[in-house]
């Protein structure tokens, strides 16, 4: 008996975009089990389906509303309150502030949309639902961020193998964004202690801050906690 197909539930406002993404990722042999062009009714239908991988957009057009709704209060549901979903986000938001904020509320991946095509979405929903990390292709850092892209394309095993299995553990809770408090309670090691660890991964890793961390662990592939 083969594979279980992957669920997948996508948030996307435009409608002909949206069932476009139906029939591929359907034609590609997944079971597409929400398509909503709104946050309430895909939360809804995540509660009940339970897919592996959503697909998000950002900015989400609402009727009967001037402002648009940002499909990153989607992405945080997912994060606080359905762990197991693997959230891939496909934006035309090229800000790597934006990218950021994605990865440290929990995205497992983050596509332009104007430089990928059906092929390559079919392909990322399947690295992600395999527990992959997905960054935008030419994603451009900001001075802050220079060299941190070489660093990512060293291979994760050779990069991570620098570090002990403690290290890998707080490396993933802070991709998941949480503090040092946080990461002490729920490891049952001191506050002093998980400090203790960072500084030695950053010795090892090379980042110069907690940002740059967290985005490197993602791009790594760095293992994220169910919740936190």
């Amino acid at each position: 008996m083969g594979a279980e197909p992957i669920r997948v539930a996508i948030l996307e406002d435009q409608q002909v975009f949206r069932e476009c993404l139906v029939a591929v990722l359907e034609a590609a042999g997944m079971q597409v089990v929400a398509s909503c062009g709104q946050t309430a009714p895909f939360l809804a239908r995540v509660r009940e389906a339970q897919p592996d991988v959503a697909v998000l957009d950002l900015r989400l057009e609402m009727p009967g509303r001037e402002e648009a709704a940002s499909g990153l209060s989607a992405l945080q549901c997912l994060h606080d309150f359905y762990p197991g979903v693997k959230a891939l986000v496909m934006s035309a938001n090229q800000d790597i502030d934006t990218v950021e904020q994605c990865l440290s509320s929990g995205a497992a991946g983050y596509l332009w949309k104007h430089n990928v095509g059906l092929t390559e979405v079919v392909e990322a929903v399947q690295r992600v639902a395999r527990g992959e990390r997905l960054m935008p292709a030419g994603l451009a850092w900001s001075s802050p961020f220079q060299g941190l892209q070489q660093q990512a394309e060293v291979s994760s095993v050779g990069e991570l193998g620098k570090l002990t299995l403690r290290e890998r553990e707080v490396l993933g809770y802070i991709a998941a964004g949480a503090d040092n408090l946080k990461i002490a309670a729920c490891l049952g090691i001191t506050e002093r202690t998980v400090k203790a660890h960072i500084t030695s991964i950053y010795k090892k890793l090379g980042p110069e801050n907690r940002t740059q961390l967290a985005v490197l662990a993602c791009q790594l592939g760095v293992q994220r906690p169910a919740s936190v």
